[in-house]
């Protein structure tokens, strides 16, 4: 999403070729999925890190265009909201020591744009956080959307489809807006896997069932608008913040946000080519003169399409997939991100050597939700087990498998004991971003801006969350 459009309106005209482009180039893609060798390659792992900027009282700070300015650093791209930057970070061999190299650009990148934003607005900063505690209703108004093309023609699609306002519930807070502005309110660390094709379903459904126990233990979003909501709030307000569901797109069961309702039979094919048939065009940007092999106007659609864990097609190195896991949480560290990049993929792995289209759909779908209300309280199901474990047991007799998988995949068994030593604690001690977070807003009476810097100091230290005090 970090490519800019050449422009923000579009024809009805563009929206029905756009159309006839996505059936012609899901043609295009199946093709190539038959190619022989196609996809093939080592396994890679990257990362995408969204960061809230801040000025020196913790309120959000819209300056996001020129602390990219700033910087001059091609990984980092402007997200929706002008208080939001996102950093691709280098994707690295999962062999050898991924934890440790991605921790490591974690830190870099989180220092550098923490300076270039107190260079901005002095003494403030970047935060990573799921849900920034200061923000205000005042802060998702239409002028809050990044000076971009591709955020207006978002922001102009999504208003072409949905007539009603966006309405949010959850829990007792009630919100009506006219805009996705509200997409801006949540951050996240997204971590890439590559895959071969004929993997692609197995390892795709496992992480379907891995993130619910994962989840639980990374809980980093407990308050939005000054009410104490879920764990991972993000969950709930990114699914109603973006859904394009109005009256006219009740028969639709999923919306734009979605875990989904069906486990992957067959292959990466049959989502993006559910993608095509269920969702309506948002930017409907043509490329005239790219190469076929690049699918362009499917990439860009399937890149609207925000499924917690969405399959990514990309045209470099020949063509490759990647099962992109979106449902983590910016921060609380460095340390914690790649601790909780770990989790997920090992667990993913491990489960990626069974078929679990046998166990029910229903119950990984119950795992994701009851994990982001209630974290590692939440109770959990899992294949082969009878009955439900309280989350924060399952997730200590989980991890062994994870560790195991992340061996077998050539990670050296320093970083993978690093990494998961951090969640073992974590889970033990039950200090997850989320519970400190809670605890220091009762600690400094009810203050948020002082909760977000002293947050904000702790998340540059690099410890993890577990052992701030």
């Amino acid at each position: 999403m970090g490519q800019d459009l050449d422009k923000e309106r579009f024809s009805e005209a563009e929206y029905v070729r756009f159309g006839e482009r996505l059936q012609e180039q899901l043609k295009v893609l199946r093709e190539l999925l038959d190619e022989p060798g196609f996809g093939q390659g080592p396994t890679t792992v990257g990362a995408e890190l969204e960061l809230v900027l801040v000025d020196a009282a913790g309120r959000p700070l819209p300056r996001n265009a020129e602390v990219r300015e700033a910087l001059d650093d091609p990984r980092v791209v402007l997200e929706l909201g002008r208080f939001n930057l996102e950093v691709n970070l280098t994707p690295v061999p999962l062999a050898g020591r991924p934890f440790e190299l991605l921790g490591a650009e974690v830190q870099e990148s989180l220092t550098r744009v923490d300076t270039a934003a107190g260079r901005e607005a002095e003494g403030g900063g970047a935060v990573p956080v799921g849900i920034l505690p200061t923000l205000g209703t005042g802060d998702f108004t239409r002028e809050a959307i990044s000076d971009q093309n591709r955020y207006r023609a978002m922001s102009r699609g999504f208003r072409r489809l949905r007539l009603e306002p966006f309405l949010v519930k959850i829990d007792g807070l009630e919100l009506a807006v006219e805009d996705v502005i509200l997409e801006a309110a949540n951050t996240s660390w997204q971590v890439h896997l590559r895959t071969p094709p004929e993997r692609f379903a197995r390892l795709f459904n496992a992480a379907q069932l891995a993130i619910g126990p994962v989840l639980a233990a990374c809980g980093n979003s407990p308050f939005f608008l000054g009410r104490r909501l879920w764990e991972e709030t993000r969950i709930a307000l990114m699914e109603e913040a973006a859904d394009d569901r109005d009256v006219e797109r009740r028969y639709r069961r999923d919306g734009r946000v979605t875990f989904g309702s069906d486990w992957v039979r067959e292959g990466v094919y049959e989502l993006f080519e559910r993608y095509v048939r269920d969702y309506d065009p948002i930017m409907p940007d043509l490329k005239e003169d790219a190469d076929a092999r690049e699918v362009p106007e499917l990439r860009l659609h399937q890149g609207t399409v925000w499924q917690w864990n969405r399959p990514v097609y990309d045209p470099a190195d020949g063509g490759h997939l990647r099962i992109e896991m979106r449902a983590l949480p910016a921060g609380p560290t460095c340390a914690d991100m790649t601790a909780n990049a770990a989790f997920l993929l090992g667990l993913t792995l491990a489960q990626g050597e069974r078929d679990l289209t046998g166990y029910r759909f229903a119950e990984s779908y119950q795992n994701f939700y009851r994990a982001a209300m209630h974290g590692l309280d939440a109770k959990l199901s899992w294949p082969g087990m009878d009955g439900e474990l309280q989350a924060a047991d399952l997730v200590l007799m989980l991890l062994p498998e994870a560790r195991a998988a992340l061996l077998d995949a050539g990670v050296v068994p320093g970083d993978v004991d690093g990494a998961l030593d951090v969640i073992r604690e974590r889970t033990r001690l039950r200090r997850t971003g989320a519970a400190w977070q809670r605890e220091a807003l009762a600690r400094l009476g009810g203050d948020n801006e002082r909760l977000v810097r002293e947050y904000r100091e702790h998340a540059l230290s690099g410890l993890p969350v577990h052992r701030w005090p």
